[in-house]
């Protein structure tokens, strides 16, 4: 069995005894991106059509703004893309993108995970979830410490939910931000990453 085998939600909560809530648990000030970087995703927009197919969603809109998020905090994290991770036969797979601590053998190995994002494929967000909560707690047993939070991402390019897993709570983040509110969105990636990294006070 595999992190995508998981359909949803419920699936991961019946397996593992994951209790679920909901409440608007980030609270982030707006944060304009870069000139440069915005000039380049408007060029995409204008020219490109970015809807097209999951790999354009990727490599024009997801990758691009986590890799620009991420870029502030790039000397203790490690951003990973397409990288297996696996804790026993059952979780196991491959996340689409994974922020970890920057392991001290270097950029090859993968430190502890403290962030998943999951692309919702065909736009099917109950599906995303149910991967992205295995991924969540499969990162919870490879760090060996269920105290800590893990946090997850799904999102289609258009929108983008999140969520944290605590010793054996889910809890889903109430509200969705749209790709429109592009400042809005790296204010609210810019407190996650801040909240891991505070968590593992690097």
């Amino acid at each position: 069995m595999a992190f995508s085998d998981f359909k949803r939600i419920s699936d991961v909560q019946e397996k593992y005894n994951i209790e679920y809530s909901e409440e608007p648990f980030i609270k982030a000030q707006p944060i304009n991106p870069p000139e440069p970087f915005t000039q380049d995703f408007e060029f995409n927009r204008q020219y490109i059509d970015i809807f097209t197919s999951e790999a354009s969603r990727c490599e024009t809109i997801i990758f691009p703004i986590i890799r620009e998020a991420y870029r502030k905090y790039s000397e203790k994290y490690a951003l990973w893309i397409q990288r297996s991770i696996s804790y026993d036969s059952t979780l196991n797979g491959t996340p689409d993108y994974l922020i970890s601590t920057r392991s001290k053998l270097g950029k090859t190995v993968v430190g502890k995970p403290l962030v998943m994002l999951v692309e919702a494929k065909k736009n099917d967000f109950d599906q995303g979830w149910g991967q992205c909560l295995s991924e969540l707690y499969a990162a919870q047993q490879i760090n060996q410490d269920d105290k800590l939070e893990v946090y997850g991402i799904v999102t289609d390019a258009k929108l983008w939910e999140f969520g944290k897993l605590q010793g054996s709570l889910f809890t889903q983040n109430t509200y969705a931000i749209s790709l429109d509110e592009l400042s809005k969105l790296f204010g609210t990636l810019s407190v996650i990453f801040q909240a891991a990294l505070a968590d593992r006070d690097l």
